[in-house]
């Protein structure tokens, strides 16, 4: 599935862009995970690829043919959303079974091999409000893919998850591509979430794609200032230095006294597995990730190392990375 979106989106005022020029190609067997903050229009463009919303120019097109004219019901896509959608009157089976219904097919013997593999087959007998979060999740991604859809569409389904179903339900969403032959898009505004879905990342800010590809590039170098300070658990170092921004993400700062850039520990971020140190310098504040056993206090000397193959070159005016 290619995806090009042009221009505004239907139903937005017209100085206002939801979506700005955003082109994304997604193949068949791929999952694209699309990060970024809210309102950055990630499920704009969900609704958009499923026709929920129409585009004021641009085109939505699978296998190379455009579907941008066809209604919904007509483009096959399933629109997993935050909130699991399951009919409560009905049991986890009859949710299933609705879905085969709608496709045209009978079949509790495909119910049972996709409630086996999405982990809830022991509990096809209860009614959604008896199941957990992430069971609930589990059976609304058993559903749309029942419905043998030619896009699945997850519009951030773990935002209502505790850490622990988290990752339960991520693994499961992971699993899904063995099953799916088609494109997975996966929208989320969690940047861990995002790379370990997607066998691509796209970030989305402000309606505009500003960066797309292997996830631990677009996280080591991205292609803007915006997706640096956006991806990380702590933004990515920022300072001048001959004219020029220049970044370093916190996990490759390290404190050596081989380094070569003096200053003073200003405050201690404490994680569990780890602190983060923000370091006054004279190129500015410097945030350095080390161990948990590492000891630096407020008020102490350090000299951090800046590893010359981790350094990004920015443009401070175009905002855009330096070859």
């Amino acid at each position: 599935m290619s995806l090009s979106t042009r221009a505004l989106v239907a139903g937005y005022p017209r100085h206002a862009r939801a979506l700005d020029r955003v082109s994304l190609e997604v193949a068949r067997g791929t999952t694209l995970a699309i990060v970024g903050p809210s309102g950055a229009g990630k499920t704009t463009l969900l609704r958009v690829i499923a026709g929920l919303l129409r585009p004021r120019s641009g085109d939505v097109r699978l296998d190379g043919a455009s579907i941008a004219a066809l209604p919904p019901q007509e483009r096959r896509a399933a629109l997993v959303f935050q909130d699991d959608a399951l009919f409560e009157n009905m049991t986890v089976r009859e949710n299933l079974r609705f879905a085969l219904r709608s496709n045209g097919r009978p079949g509790d013997e495909r119910v049972a091999e996709i409630a086996a593999a999405l982990h809830v087959a022991e509990r096809l007998e209860r009614r959604p409000r008896q199941l957990s979060g992430g069971e609930r999740q589990r059976a609304s991604i058993a559903r749309a893919l029942l419905s043998e859809p030619s896009m699945l569409l997850l519009d951030e389904p773990l935002a209502h998850l505790d850490p622990s179903l988290r990752r339960s339900v991520r693994d499961e969403i992971i699993g899904v591509r063995r099953r799916f032959a088609g494109p997975v898009l996966y929208v989320t505004h969690d940047h861990v979430d995002a790379m370990s879905v997607g066998d691509l990342l796209a970030v989305l800010i402000d309606g505009r794609l500003e960066d797309v590809g292997e996830p631990q590039r677009v996280y080591d170098a991205p292609r803007t200032i915006a997706v640096a300070r956006f991806l990380g658990e702590r933004p990515m170092n920022l300072f001048a230095h001959g004219g020029a921004l220049v970044g370093i993400r916190p996990e490759r700062v390290r404190l050596s006294s081989d380094g070569t850039l003096p200053g003073r520990v200003t405050r201690r971020e404490t994680t569990g597995a780890d602190v983060y140190l923000e370091v006054e310098t004279a190129s500015g504040t410097i945030v350095a990730r080390a161990p948990a056993t590492d000891r630096t206090q407020p008020g102490e000397n350090a000299t951090l190392d800046l590893p010359a193959q981790w350094l990004r070159r920015f443009d401070p005016a175009t905002g855009t990375a330096v070859a």
